[in-house]
């Protein structure tokens, strides 16, 4: 327990600090309002005006920390010669008082780097670590830590003695920086939403996150070891440190679906960083509504790498010389299009650099041309047709709606979704495409019926990524759009009026107006936007083709690919590490590095999960746990009669056992809907969170599909029917599949104090 003493001593910093950071917002506020009503009289002036104006604003930004602590943690360095040792306070930004002096550095600051990796071993030079607990403007708790010096002495306050908790830790001796504060942390009852824990970085966590911007960095780490955590802050980090580049060229987190981008938005705007893009692979795809889902098997042949030589030999078959010749009207005469005229374009136009829809342009202005001149050698020449030159004519002919629909079959303009849509609807075209490459049966799997129109198709997620691939080859449809004005409601759509002072009011609403863009021009949705460093998450679960499209947004070749190959679960998974990075293929060598402990999950759920981590990914180890939770698993199997009741009492036990924690039911995707209205008969409110009207995550009580549960985290978790979640993938519903058993371990690995098991079946095997 924290002597009185010291908690006075944080808590007079702490007011100190809060009044510094009071000073720092109304310096910024300040500027802000004399830029807006500044005198311009020159381009100088304008630019000058504009770059105070967004830094102001940007700062303003940076210090709106919330009800979050000001400061977490504090370093004492050794005493130098004369005596004196050098203090920092570590927290979420830098402040300074009103001389400039240092009174918190930034978390991601060099000299803090010691707060996270000190350990007995090595103790980076300080006597003591001291975690600060603040609630408000309130501390509440101080936990110290003291490291010996050269002569292996601690260097300890004259009332102080050292002592250490083992409360809630596995023996072995894992070194925990912090591990009070630590276990506080994961103590604490869910929220629905993820926190940040840069308070509570571990040292192998803050190596990864400090790791250089440059090349592929790829982190393995099981349940619990903080993956997530360690991408966003790593992404936090990298702004941090490198923002001239980062903030010009843009940074991209990609999740596995929506559900967890709604858990994870809050982190980095927590640590003071909001222009980072969120999406799912799929999201990347603009204008691809995702309404349909398919079959494990077409799911999973949809993510192979042999689909992006189908869709390069489909786009071919559509590059095709007309059969039979097509006469053209002009004026009074007809001209005669050749079949072999565009037999000899098309072979010309696919040896041209460029993509599709480009070159039509080129295939349409030859032919006209050739026509057009054998037309002025006819006519023109001999004086029966007054028509000009060459070029008038080609002109001409090119407008005339029989040269239009010829252009369309010799080489039609398409979008991707055009491309698939009449693939996957064209038995023939499938065939042609497909030869050699595929087996008859799979092409049979990848063929659909034909929709009346694009709208009417439900495009799937694997879908999403083949018309991503076809765009790239097709191109843009169309140029760039005319620029459109922006009207007043957008531009003002977002200003905080009332934060300016009255007298300043009309003058930050003309400079709203006039930094606001004039005029945007749309991108077509075959063109995308790439970014400075990307990180994914999950990254186990991309098939090769959805790992192409993450490719086509890198910009410089720096990316965090963070994931755990013993939770790949879905039917498109990639093989191995080394599969993965073959699709990106890196610039440079990338870095691998492990993570190998578990925070998170408890002993008692960890050890009872590795059964089935075994007997689905032979040879890859479990993380460590630092904790137990002092709650060993319930295992409950009874007679399908009984289950009914036996799942509504287990409900009712966790809810109760971890409230106000947050407990999920996990299920087989078909089950959800029929488990969450079991439990409605009975009075129980659980909920959907996919559902668009309910709480989300943030509900007490949520109903999960097993596919659907990476990354996410619950106080206590109840696992339905195991034995229907491992033959995932199997064909048999009596079979366990590795992908099944995989499903399986991400669904029991969830909890961080307690898991439970209802069956009315047998069980699988590794939980016998």
């Amino acid at each position: 327990m924290a002597h009185e003493r010291e908690v006075a001593e944080e808590q007079a910093f702490l007011n100190r600090a809060l009044d510094a950071l009071d000073h720092m917002r109304d310096e910024a506020r300040s500027l802000r309002d004399s830029a807006a009503v500044a005198n311009m009289r020159g381009a100088g002036d304008l630019v000058e005006r504009d770059v105070v104006m967004g830094t102001a604003l940007h700062r303003l930004d940076q210090l709106a920390i919330g009800d979050q602590p000001l400061f977490f943690g504090r370093i004492d360095y050794l005493p130098d010669e004369s005596g004196t040792s050098d203090v920092y306070h570590v927290g979420r930004l830098a402040v300074s008082d009103e001389e400039l002096n240092a009174l918190v550095v930034d978390w991601r600051a060099p000299v803090a780097e010691a707060f996270y990796r000190a350990t007995g071993v090595e103790s980076l030079g300080l006597s003591r670590r001291r975690h600060v607990a603040i609630r408000g403007h309130g501390v509440t708790g101080v936990e110290d830590e003291y490291f010996a010096d050269e002569d292996g002495e601690l260097i300890l306050p004259e009332d102080e003695r050292r002592s250490a908790t083992a409360e809630g830790l596995v023996d072995g001796g894992l070194a925990l920086g912090g591990p009070g504060a630590l276990l506080a942390a994961l103590g604490r009852a869910r929220t629905g939403r993820m926190g940040d824990i840069v308070a509570t970085i571990q040292g192998e966590q803050d190596q990864i996150i400090r790791s250089p911007l440059a090349g592929i960095l790829l982190v393995q780490g099981g349940p619990g070891t903080g993956k997530t955590a360690v991408a966003l802050h790593r992404a936090a980090y990298l702004l941090f440190t490198y923002r001239s580049t980062l903030e010009r060229q843009g940074v991209l987190v990609v999740g596995p679906n929506p559900l967890f981008l709604n858990y994870i938005e809050n982190v980095l705007p927590s640590l003071g960083e909001s222009g980072v893009t969120l999406s799912t692979i799929s999201g990347l795809v603009t204008n691809v509504e995702i309404r349909g889902h398919e079959s494990e098997d077409v799911d999973q042949l949809k993510g192979d790498l042999r689909m992006a030589t189908l869709i390069a030999r489909a786009l071919r078959t559509r590059q095709r010389p007309l059969r039979t010749d097509v006469q053209i009207p002009i004026g009074r005469a007809v001209v005669n299009l050749r079949a072999r005229y565009t037999q000899e374009a098309v072979e010309r136009a696919r040896r041209r650099p460029g993509n599709h829809n480009q070159r039509r342009s080129a295939v349409g202005r030859e032919i006209a041309n050739r026509l057009a001149q054998e037309y002025h050698q006819r006519f023109v020449r001999e004086g029966t047709d007054e028509t000009s030159g060459v070029g008038e004519l080609a002109d001409l002919i090119r407008s005339t709606p029989q040269f239009k629909e010829a252009l369309q079959r010799i080489w039609p303009r398409l979008s991707g979704q055009d491309l698939l849509h009449d693939l996957f609807g064209a038995p023939a075209l499938l065939r042609a495409a497909g030869k050699d490459l595929f087996s008859d049966a799979e092409l049979e799997l990848l063929g659909r019926k034909r929709s009346e129109s694009l709208e009417e198709i439900e495009w799937t997620k694997a879908d999403a990524a083949l018309i991503d691939e076809a765009r790239v080859l097709l191109g843009p449809r169309k140029r760039p759009r005319p620029p459109i004005k922006v009207t007043e409601n957008d531009i003002l759509n977002g200003i905080d009026l009332d934060a300016y002072a009255g007298d300043v009011r009309a003058a930050a609403m003309r400079e709203a107006q006039r930094n606001a863009p004039a005029q945007s021009v749309e991108l077509d949705e075959a063109e995308f936007v790439t970014y400075g460093h990307i990180v994914v998450d999950e990254a186990q679960d991309l098939s090769p083709m959805e790992l192409r499209v993450l490719k086509r947004r890198d910009l410089t070749g720096s990316m965090t690919i963070v994931g755990d190959m013993g939770q790949a679960t879905t039917a498109s998974s990639s093989a191995s590490w080394n599969s993965v990075l073959e699709v990106l293929d890196p610039r440079n060598a990338p870095t691998r590095v492990d993570l190998t402990v578990s925070y998170r999950t408890p002993e008692e759920v960890l050890d009872f999960a590795a059964p089935t981590l075994l007997a689905a990914t032979p040879g890859l180890e479990p993380p460590r746990p630092v904790r137990r939770a002092g709650f060993v698993p319930i295992v409950e199997v009874v007679a399908p009669e009984l289950f009914a009741t036996t799942l509504v009492d287990a409900t009712r036990r966790e809810v109760e056992a971890v409230a106000p924690g947050r407990v999920a039911l996990i299920v087989t995707a078909r089950r959800v809907g029929e488990i969450v209205e079991l439990l409605k008969e009975q009075g129980i409110d659980a909920i959907d969170p996919r559902d668009q009207d309910s709480k989300g995550l943030g509900a007490d009580l949520v109903v999960l599909s097993a596919e659907g549960a990476n990354g996410l985290e619950f106080d206590a978790t109840i696992v339905v029917e195991p034995s229907q979640i491992v033959s995932r993938g199997s064909g048999d519903p009596n079979q366990a599949s590795p992908r099944g058993l995989r499903t399986l371990y991400v669904a029991m690995t969830r909890p961080t104090r307690r898991l439970a098991i209802v069956a009315s079946g047998e069980l699988p095997a590794t939980l016998l």
